[in-house]
Formats: C-alpha cells, structure tokens, sequence
C-alpha cells in the first residue's frame, strides 16, 4: 500500500504558505513570501535532497501544481525524479497539461486518493497544497509527516492544520536540528 506523505516547510505558528519565493503565493494579501531563505544550510539541504531522491509520484493541489509546472520542466539536474513522477492533481478546473505525467483529480479528492493508494506504486509526495491536505486530514489519509519547522512565527498564512485534525496519533521517527536552528522530523502514523 501507498503512503500519503506530508513534506512542509512550516514555521512555528504554523503556517505553509509561500517559503520558497516573494511571488510563490500571495493569496490573502500574504507578504511573507521566501521566509525559508535565511534558513538555509548543508544539513538542511542534504536532508531535502535525500527526500527529493527517493521514489515518489507527487499528489498536489491545483495551485501548487500551477507554480511547479513551468518552473521544474527546466529545471531537471536540481530535482531529477519529479518530471518523471506521475503527478496526481486535484483541482475542479484543470483537466490536461504537457507537464506529463500527470492525472487530474475532481469531485470526490478523498475517495479518489484513497483508491490510488492500494494501487502499486512508490509513495504519494504532497508538497504545499494546503487546501488539498486539509481535506487529506479530514479523511485520515496522511500517512507520514516530513517537517522542517522554522524558527519563525509569521503571524499569518496557509496553515498545516487550519481546520482542525482527526484524532490520530504519530510518532517520531527521524529528527535532527540544523545549524541554523531549523528542525527536521519525520512523524510516521501510530494508530488512532
């Protein structure tokens, strides 16, 4: 069986919205855009490389989606398996890319993801996404969560958990900290 896992880069309070870039996401007035940047170092860099090298299909949202898809066809030699991944994507509004492959999902998202993850296959990467992973949580989907908490409050933004969570209980099972003070951990699933 697939395993849904939640990859983020959250601060603090929080919020997921916008790390990488100024004009990421801006949606709710959102300012904060790149606040990953001072952050950066081997430790973390090595981390995410090792996560970005493991065998994955991607499972994102239509925004996430809409950021990726002109940006990572050019950029191969930095994140090798992601033009090669078959990229599920849920969104109401899309239907076909030439980012390929790629499966658009609507209607029903959970019942959709849940019945990709009994079929063969390596695991289902979510990166940003937050409406799409509010809906994974209501569902009791997520199968793993891969953080690297900042130290950072924001005050602002798309949240991990915006709209409360099904009780489920994690347990940690990889963790290290940087030298910049940013924490890495790996929750796996623990029951209910």
């Amino acid at each position: 069986m697939r395993k849904v896992v939640v990859l983020e880069h959250i601060s603090l309070d929080g919020v997921i919205q916008a790390p990488g870039g100024p004009e990421e996401d801006t949606s709710g007035g959102f300012a904060h855009g790149g606040w990953i940047a001072p952050y950066s170092d081997e430790v973390l860099g090595t981390s995410l490389r090792k996560q970005m090298n493991s065998r994955f299909d991607l499972l994102v949202g239509r925004t996430t989606f809409e950021i990726w898809e002109p940006y990572w066809p050019q950029h191969a030699d930095v994140w090798r398996g992601v033009n090669t991944a078959t990229k599920y994507v849920a969104s109401n509004t899309r239907t076909s890319s030439q980012w390929q492959p790629s499966v658009f999902l609507s209607g029903d998202i959970a019942e959709q993801v849940a019945k990709i993850k009994v079929q063969p296959g390596p695991d289902l990467h979510v990166w940003g996404s937050s409406n799409l992973i509010q809906t994974l949580i209501k569902h009791d989907l997520v199968d793993a969560l891969w953080l690297m908490v900042y130290p950072i409050t924001l005050g602002s933004g798309k949240r991990l958990f915006s709209n409360g969570a099904v009780l489920a209980a994690f347990k940690v099972t990889e963790n290290t900290v940087t030298s910049k003070s940013v924490i890495i951990v790996n929750y796996e699933r623990a029951g209910t």
